[in-house]
Formats: C-alpha cells, sequence, structure tokens
C-alpha cells in the first residue's frame, strides 16, 4: 500500500494508534519516507482509573460493550472447537486427517477476510460492516446447528470466519472515526481492552468448547453463536454511533489517499484468497502429498506479485514488504510462534482424550491452564517497556514445553499434564503483546492498521498449518508417537524462533514501543 501523506490526522480505522490532537503532550514522529522506524505511542495525564478526563464519558460502557462482544466471536471460534473434534468426527465417522478442515477453514477464510473487512469499513462505514458481519456469524451457527455431514460444518465455519471478521477492523475504524468526531483522542486502555478481549476469550474456548460438548453435544458450540450474534447485534443497533462516511472524511481533510484510490483490489483478495487455497489443500494431505498443486500454487504466487506490484494501493503491499525487513521478520516470528501454539492447542487436546482417555470436559479443565497462563502472560507483556526480552522468554518457553512433551505419555498424571500445557501458555501471552509492539514500531507511518490485519494473517497462516501438521502426526487417531513427533517439530520451531528474535537488532532499538 502507498504510504499515506503526511498529515496531522490519521485515516480512520487505519492506524490502531490514538489520533493527534492538542490534548496530547507526545505525538508520533512521521518520516518522510516508509522505511522501518520506530515511534513513541501517544501517552498523557489520565484519571485513575486510566482515562483521560474527557475521554472516560466519551468512549463509555455503551460504546465498548458492544465492540467487545464483536471482537471475541473469532478468537473464541477458533479455539472452542478444539475440545469437540473427536466428538464430531465420532458423529461422522472421519478421523483426525478430516475434522482437521474445521480448524484449517475458519483460518483461511479469517486469513483472506481480517484485511478486507477493514477496506470495507474504511469504504462502506464501519457500524455497517460491524451489524452485517453479526448477521453473518447468526446464520453460520444456523447452519452448523442443523449441519447433516462435515461438509456442512465446514461452510459454517467458512461463514464464521468471514462474519467474524468483521468485528475487530471495524471496532478499530469506529473507535477512530468516533476520536475524530468528537476530537478526543481514543485512550489506549480502550484499545487494550479489545486486544485482552480477544486473547482472553481464545484462552478460554477450549474449555467452554469442552463443557458444551460435555453437557449438550458438539452442535451447542455452533448453536452458541446465534445469540451472541443476535445480542450483539441489538446493542451495536442501539449504542454504537453512526460515522460520516469515508469520503466525507477526506473532504475534510483526513489523510487516505491510500486508502481511496486504490479501492478494494477484488482481484488481488480473490488471488490471495486462491493461492492459500492451493497451499491449504496441499497441506491437508502430507501423508500422501497432491504434488500438482505445487506448481499450481506456484503460478498463482506470481500472478499475484505481478498483480499486486502494479497496483498503486494493493491488498498485499509486496513492496513495503521487501523494504521493511524488520516488520516482516515480525510476521515470521508470530507466524511460526502460533504453529507451536495451535499444534498444541489443538494437538495435544485430541491426544488427551483419544490416548489418555479424558473425556471433552475434562480435557478442556487440563487445558486451563494454559488459559490462564496466557492471559496472566498478556497483562504482564503490555506492561513491560521492552520487546526483546518478553520474545527471547517466550521463545524460550516454547523449547522448554516440547521437552515436556516428549517426555509425556498416557501414563503421565494429570497434575503434569496441566503443567505442561501452562508452559504453552506464557509464551502465548508474552508473544502477543510482544509482537503486537514491535509492529506498531515498526509499521510504515499511516499504515499502522493494516500493518495490524497483516499480523493477524500471518497469525491464522500458523493455524493452518498446525492443522496440517496434527493430521500428519495423528492420522486417524492421536498416539503417544504422534505427539512425540509434533513435540520434536515444536522444538526446533522454537529454537527457531529464539534464533531469530536473538538475531532480530531491531528489537533493541524498538524496546519502547508499544507502551
Amino acid at each position: 500500500m502507498t504510504p499515506a501523506p503526511r498529515t496531522p490526522h490519521p485515516t480512520p480505522g487505519r492506524d490502531s494508534a490514538a489520533p493527534a490532537s492538542p490534548a496530547d503532550p507526545v505525538t508520533r514522529t512521521l518520516p518522510a519516507r516508509s522505511a522501518p522506524t520506530t515511534h513513541p505511542v501517544p501517552t498523557g495525564a489520565s484519571t485513575a482509573d486510566g482515562l483521560p478526563a474527557d475521554a472516560s464519558t466519551a468512549f463509555g460502557p455503551r460504546l465498548i460493550a458492544p465492540l467487545m462482544l464483536g471482537s471475541v466471536l473469532n478468537p473464541i471460534n477458533s479455539t472452542m472447537i478444539a475440545t469437540t473434534l473427536v466428538a464430531i468426527g465420532a458423529s461422522f465417522h472421519v478421523g483426525a486427517a478430516d475434522t482437521a478442515w474445521l480448524v484449517s477453514s475458519l483460518y483461511l477464510a479469517s486469513a483472506v477476510a481480517q484485511p478486507a473487512m477493514g477496506r470495507l469499513a474504511d469504504r462502506l462505514g464501519p457500524r455497517r460492516v460491524f451489524l452485517t458481519g453479526l448477521l453473518v456469524v447468526a446464520a453460520a451457527g444456523l447452519v452448523g446447528m442443523a449441519a447433516p455431514s462435515l461438509a456442512w460444518l465446514i461452510v459454517s465455519r467458512v461463514m464464521l470466519g468471514i462474519g467474524t471478521s468483521a468485528a475487530y477492523p471495524a471496532a478499530m475504524a469506529l473507535l477512530r472515526a468516533h476520536s475524530l468526531r468528537i476530537g478526543v483522542p481514543t485512550p489506549r486502555p480502550v484499545l487494550g481492552l479489545l486486544s485482552l478481549a480477544g486473547l482472553s476469550s481464545a484462552a478460554v474456548g477450549p474449555v467452554l468448547g469442552g463443557v458444551l460438548a460435555a453437557t449438550l453435544g458438539w452442535r451447542a458450540v455452533f448453536a452458541v453463536n446465534l445469540p451472541l450474534a443476535l445480542v450483539g447485534f441489538v446493542l451495536a443497533l442501539l449504542w454504537l454511533p453512526r460515522t460520516p462516511a469515508p469520503a466525507k472524511d477526506r473532504a475534510a481533510g483526513t489523510a487516505g489517499a491510500s486508502a481511496s484510490t486504490g479501492g478494494i483490489d477484488p482481484v488481488g483478495i480473490a488471488l490471495f484468497a486462491a493461492l492459500l487455497t492451493a497451499l491449504m489443500l496441499f497441506l491437508m494431505r502430507l501423508d500422501a502429498p497432491p504434488w500438482p498443486l505445487l506448481p499450481v500454487a506456484a503460478v498463482l504466487g506470481g500472478v499475484l506479485t505481478w498483480w499486486e506490484l502494479r497496483r498503486r494501493a494493493p491488498f498485499l503491499d509486496l513492496r513495503m514488504l521487501a523494504r521493511n525487513r524488520p516488520l516482516s521478520l515480525t510476521y515470521l516470528r508470530h507466524g511460526m510462534t502460533y504453529l507451536v501454539v495451535y499444534c498444541v492447542m489443538y494437538g495435544y487436546a485430541q491426544w488427551l482424550e483419544e490416548a489418555h482417555g479424558y473425556s471433552s470436559a475434562a480435557a478442556g479443565l487440563l487445558l486451563l491452564p494454559m488459559s490462564v497462563a496466557a492471559m496472566i502472560t498478556s497483562l504482564l507483556g503490555a506492561r513491560t517497556k521492552g520487546i526483546r526480552a518478553p520474545l527471547t522468554v517466550a521463545a524460550i518457553l516454547l523449547v522448554a514445553g516440547s521437552g515436556v512433551l516428549l517426555l509425556s505419555g498416557h501414563t503421565t498424571p494429570a497434575v503434569a499434564l496441566g503443567a505442561a500445557g501452562a508452559l504453552f501458555g506464557l509464551p502465548q501471552g508474552l508473544t502477543s503483546t510482544g509482537n503486537q509492539a514491535a509492529v506498531y514500531a515498526q509499521a510504515p507511518p499511516g499504515e499502522t492498521g493494516s500493518a495490524a490485519g497483516l499480523q493477524r494473517t500471518s497469525q491464522y497462516l500458523g493455524a493452518i498449518t498446525a492443522a496440517s501438521l496434527i493430521g500428519l502426526f495423528y492420522g486417524q487417531r492421536a498416539t503417544d508417537a504422534g505427539l512425540h513427533e509434533m513435540a520434536l517439530t515444536s522444538a526446533v520451531l522454537g529454537v527457531a524462533v529464539l534464533a531469530l528474535t536473538v538475531a532480530d537488532r531491531s528489537l533493541r532499538r524498538t524496546g519502547g514501543a508499544g507502551e
């Protein structure tokens, strides 16, 4: 994406930092070109609750509640399914390699839809996109409740991926537009609430999924989306403010040339989706690889590269990624870390049920220490000034957790199993906040929102690969041998993440970002 021109007002929904205003004692310094840079985060005096006096009423519960409810739907659906895969497989008489499609399909849809929905929110208005996404989520819940086959469940998951992907970028765009309209900067604690809501809901997802599957059946995991989406829709309809059309904002002098001149780039979106689909189809059959898909993926990748390099405002700004090496390394590090996290989140839960004999509810409870550890370290990570040290610790914990899994088996006591899960929860929280701060510091001026969207895409790509590896390691049933293969792979990835983190000198210069 072509960098936005230097201007005192950021584009709605394009930058996750609070807009500059006379009330800001410190604002970001924008360099003349979009080279890797670091910039301080706006700070200011705050009241006891952490909000500026004028912002505590402007960004009250009526505004935040529907945004938080919408923002939890994607992460909770991404993890809630983890403790229901065995039950779904038993219902439709399929194995782990087939149920892995329920994981990959949502992440594939989300990987494409997150940045696309951000573009739509900028052009059509965030409130409209937010409401439409919730209706899609409700429809997806109905499809999942009545699904007669695994194929229909996959359709439901794709719909969930598209619908839930509207909430977070639309929420960020709406907060930006609301901030510009009232002339009050968006408080950092408000943005932090959205991040914490997403991470905590993802962390409790396996527990909630296990409880629902054990008490009401696995279809309840899909059905729960219906009331959540409808409540969120009503609250959003009543409480979310109507924002001016983006074109009017630009006419009034706000930045956004790069967002307006290039449109939504539907061709780029379609090519990206086709490329991910081809790669996913190959990865999902690693036990018997469909080799003809590799040249298809290569051709799609070449066409996508050619097309995006011709666009003034591309869906994927390949020039920026090539020029901004620190940001590209952050995406790689984030994706690899979450590849390990999702291998454990899905693969470990499946092993607890099939090899260890635990019920869905018991497996969910054994993953609870992982959830709690992730929430605690996310709070600690948000208060840490540095970036390099927390990310280094996270990589070391990934290796340590993998070592524990290598020593685990179907006779390992429950206490040790819970502790092993906690070892992977700790780096999850540190990685989430650390890489988020790195993206903010390394993103080109005026493109923080787009950079954050690509960070989520790298996370989803890690999840897609994790689902494929689980199918390869387990086949039709989880075993101790499969768990140990997964643990060994995770250890190698952990060492690679550690090497990337230690060798990345830019993390030393961005130590204060995100504070």
